[in-house]
């Protein structure tokens, strides 16, 4: 069975908005590209997506873009990806579907499909999964920032969770990779 990932930014202060300005360098964007290496799948809600839709696809055209910068955008533009949304119609990204049904069923089914895990990206899928114990491993990468402002990482979570450490690691600009495993509800 895959496991379920959802790998995110963060401050200090759990913040996880995209504008709260993280300190995006190549450590950051090599640790990304190596956690591809394990996806053969991305999922993510509209929000995110259309975020995310408006940077990768153009990053070759960006005079400023670096290598490691490059190698993430062109695994991650390759890689299939299928977004939650109700009200999107169309998706230009490549290798894209739009899954307006049950987000929870359809996890599940291809969970339960072979390949490789599947990463999740973004707050809101995120946390919906995770009130459901579907999430198996988390990355969260904590910059040195305190935010202050932005989205929470983490709004509510009726029975709360139990993680296990598994690994840490700390990337060149201070960020603080920490990997967890899912070890069930607090309760």
């Amino acid at each position: 069975m895959r496991k379920l990932i959802w790998a995110i930014n963060v401050s200090v202060d759990g913040f996880a908005d995209h504008t709260v300005g993280t300190g995006v360098d190549d450590d950051l964007y090599g640790f990304f590209r190596d956690l591809l290496d394990d996806m053969d799948l991305v999922v993510f809600g509209r929000v995110t997506y259309q975020l995310m839709e408006a940077a990768w696809p153009n990053a070759r055209k960006d005079p400023n873009a670096t290598r490691r910068t490059l190698e993430f955008a062109d695994r991650f533009n390759a890689i299939p990806k299928v977004v939650f949304s109700r009200s999107l119609d169309r998706a230009e990204w490549n290798n894209t579907r739009i899954v307006h049904e049950d987000m929870v069923r359809e996890v599940t089914r291809l969970k339960q499909q072979a390949g490789k895990n599947i990463l999740v990206d973004g707050i809101s899928v995120a946390q919906e999964l995770l009130g459901h114990g579907m999430i198996d491993e988390f990355w969260f990468v904590v910059h040195p920032i305190v935010a202050g402002k932005g989205r929470r990482l983490i709004d509510a979570l009726e029975d709360g969770a139990r993680l296990r450490l598994l690994d840490t690691r700390v990337l060149g600009s201070g960020a603080v990779v920490l990997h967890y495993e899912n070890g069930g509800s607090r309760r």
